[in-house]
């Protein structure tokens, strides 16, 4: 009997890029959906997410939690997607799915929230610049039709997932390079099944909300 996977998420989290990644490897799963004060800071779930955050899944009784890692993990556990290069050619697989995890949301988040790395200071934060970041994001999508080569795999899918909400959100520069990136993307048919599973539980909730 194949183990039971389960995804904990919110339609207003990042559990939108898992669940995109779980629709590309097509097993079945059940989701567990979980309010932001609520249930994601029960004990029940705090046993599972010592965190109280989305994205988590339970594979059998392996847990795994952060985007990128979950991505990652579901490429290796369903081999038969294919959205893992074979590990002798994994090198930008790895590097670009764990530099959106690393300097891209850094460097975003502290532009977001208004903070500036003094010049002298770079060097000490991992993602050293803003414009650096970009600049590295710019050659990734650039190099190749996809982030890791030719084909299309999971670090795409964490990717792309910030390159689209970036410049939805106007987090990111609206280069040419990141739209044409996008646009290879958003037409896969597993995106577009996440995307209306999760808009039509935002919408339920929001209806719930109002009363």
């Amino acid at each position: 009997m194949a183990e039971e996977l389960v995804f904990y998420s919110n339609p207003m989290s990042r559990g939108r890029i898992a669940r995109w990644m779980l629709e590309e490897v097509g097993a079945p799963y059940r989701t567990e959906w979980l309010t932001f004060d609520g249930s994601m800071k029960s004990p029940e779930f705090l046993a599972i997410n010592p965190m109280g955050k989305v994205p988590t899944i339970r594979h059998g009784q392996t847990v795994v939690t952060e985007a990128a890692a979950i991505c990652a993990y579901l490429a290796d556990a369903f081999p038969e997607a294919g959205l893992a290069p074979p590990p002798e050619k994994r090198g930008d697989y790895y590097r670009w799915l764990f530099f959106a995890a690393g300097p891209l949301e850094m460097a975003v988040s502290l532009k977001a929230f208004g903070i500036e790395v003094p010049r002298e200071r770079e060097r000490s934060i991992g993602c050293g610049s803003y414009d650096a970041v970009m600049g590295a994001l710019s050659l990734a999508v650039t190099r190749c039709p996809y982030i890791a080569g030719d084909n299309f795999t999971a670090a795409d899918v964490y990717v792309g997932a910030h390159i689209s909400w970036g410049l939805q959100f106007g987090s990111l520069e609206p280069r040419p390079e990141f739209k044409a990136y996008w646009d290879r993307l958003k037409g896969r048919p597993a995106s577009k099944r996440a995307t209306a599973i999760d808009d039509e539980e935002m919408h339920r909730q929001l209806q719930a909300a109002k009363g």
